[in-house]
């Protein structure tokens, strides 16, 4: 079965089950799925139901997605992602972002923990993300273009929507919102970084480091699919030789800081356009 055939099963499915088109698509990251809980919640569909779908198995990821509405928006939200480093391969990282492209959304929001690179940073703060660099990740588009999807050679000038950006900042500063703008270095994980990576990742210009997003971007980006996204800060790296890094204490952190990223998505989708 090709590809496309896949997506065609897949949402033929889910309109079955939901026939509504949402307007947003929104992917949660570890620690951030209480967000669903402002969505008012129409369908849930389990991932282990839905044909050609992966199943989420990290802590921290329900596994399941969740259709309703928010601020009269009609969204579609992945409680739990896929990563690469779970034995996924790259195209089936990003297959839900092809799905949800397919189903109607005009708009992807990504949210993610990350650690903090940039020595400016604490744990619990929010990053903006403007860019990411990829060259540690692989490629979600290599292989036989589809051409029904998008180009050959998509172009990355602007993967993350400058013009959601500038909304998201506005509306982080209306809220009080402290917020970052940086750079996302993508990693395959599962292993956090070294005390030397963490330094190579910030000469080469990461502000902060995680092991999701960059290729659903690219698939986004292949998709000419507006993306915002927005890394919570949960650990600040190896910066002395005492500190170490833990998933429980990943997922605290995103939790913790998960109310004000709430406050940010629900403005912006309140002033996303309808389909």
């Amino acid at each position: 079965m090709s590809l496309l055939q896949q997506i065609t099963e897949t949402t033929r499915y889910i309109k079955n089950l939901y026939p509504q088109a949402p307007d947003v698509g929104i992917i949660l990251g570890s620690g951030l799925v209480k967000f669903s809980s402002h969505i008012q919640i129409e369908k849930e569909i389990p991932y282990k139901q839905i044909p050609n779908f992966p199943v989420a198995t990290v802590d921290g990821h329900p596994g399941k997605m969740i259709f309703g509405k928010i601020a009269k928006k009609r969204v579609v939200a992945m409680a739990g992602r896929f990563h690469y480093y779970e034995g996924y391969s790259a195209k089936e990282v990003a297959y839900p972002v092809q799905v949800l492209h397919q189903l109607g959304i005009r708009s992807l929001l990504i949210t993610n923990a990350a650690g903090g690179v940039n020595p400016s940073y604490k744990v619990g703060d929010l990053m903006i993300i403007r860019d990411h660099i990829s060259f540690a990740v692989v490629n979600p588009l290599l292989g036989k273009n589809e051409d029904q999807l998008g180009a050959r050679f998509p172009d990355m000038s602007e993967p993350y929507s400058l013009q959601l950006i500038a909304l998201g900042k506005a509306i982080a500063a209306k809220c009080g919102i402290a917020v970052n703008e940086g750079v996302y270095f993508g990693v395959t994980g599962p292993t956090f970084e070294t005390r030397s990576e963490y330094k190579m990742i910030r000469i080469l210009g990461g502000d902060a480091v995680g092991m999701s997003t960059v290729q659903e971007v690219v698939t986004a980006a292949h998709l000419k699919l507006p993306v915002f996204a927005m890394s919570v800060i949960t650990d600040i790296g190896i910066r002395d030789e005492h500190n170490i890094i833990t998933h429980k204490e990943v997922l605290e952190a995103a939790q913790n800081a998960e109310p004000r990223l709430t406050s940010i998505f629900m403005e912006l989708i309140a002033q996303l356009p309808e389909n």
